[in-house]
């Protein structure tokens, strides 16, 4: 679909940030994005441009995805990635049997409970607001798919997985539950997603090389 752009969002910008350079690069004003990634965040981004791409959009949400993420342990952090908080939990270095047995339980239809600074609203506050106050919520376990994890480099304290799941999993949630498991805390240092769909990150552009 001509309408429809697969653009590489580099670290640093928000979602809303890339859809605002399209929408001024195109001129045109109807323009949304499937499924958003975080700042801190890089890779496949698919954009809709014009009012009948944008009522499509919702399909490509819908589609799996895959990430590449790079999780530190030892540590936590109050947002489950590299931006938060960080608080030491131990210097227990699991073995790669370990890692592998313990990316194995989450294998299938789990329960995740969403990051306490996400986008989830709570009483049609978006649950960040709120723990940017010092406040924490109880964020109800949501059901979510996930069809593969691959262990992909392992090296006290540093791992990197690669995942494909379906829609509404936070692997920022993934990597601080895989902490609780191992019994060493842990959190989302990077995170790059390669493939929304059939959209994948090596047939994705820039927004500086759109016309």
């Amino acid at each position: 679909m001509k309408n429809i752009l697969n653009i590489n969002k580099p670290k640093g910008p928000t979602s809303f940030d890339i859809v605002a350079q399209v929408r001024r690069r195109t001129g045109v004003k109807k323009v949304g994005h499937a499924g958003t990634l975080d700042p801190l965040a890089s890779g496949v981004l698919v954009v809709a441009v014009g009012r009948e791409a944008t009522k499509t959009i919702s399909e490509v949400v819908a589609k799996e995805k895959e990430y590449v993420a790079d999780i530190k342990l030892g540590a936590v952090s109050n947002t489950d990635d590299e931006e938060g908080a960080k608080t030491v939990i131990g210097d227990y270095q699991p073995s790669r049997e370990e890692i592998a047995e313990a990316i194995n339980s989450f294998i299938g239809e789990i329960k995740q409970v969403p990051p306490q600074f996400s986008a989830i609203k709570v009483a049609g506050r978006p649950a960040y607001k709120t723990a940017r106050q010092g406040r924490k919520l109880e964020l109800p376990a949501r059901p979510v798919a996930i069809k593969e994890i691959e262990l992909l480099e392992y090296e006290y304290p540093n791992l990197k997985i690669r995942v494909v799941c379906g829609p509404g999993v936070y692997i920022r949630s993934l990597a601080r539950d895989l902490g609780q498991v191992l019994k060493t805390g842990a959190y989302m240092s990077d995170l790059v997603r390669t493939r929304v769909g059939e959209y994948k990150i090596e047939n994705a552009v820039g927004v500086e090389d759109l016309d």
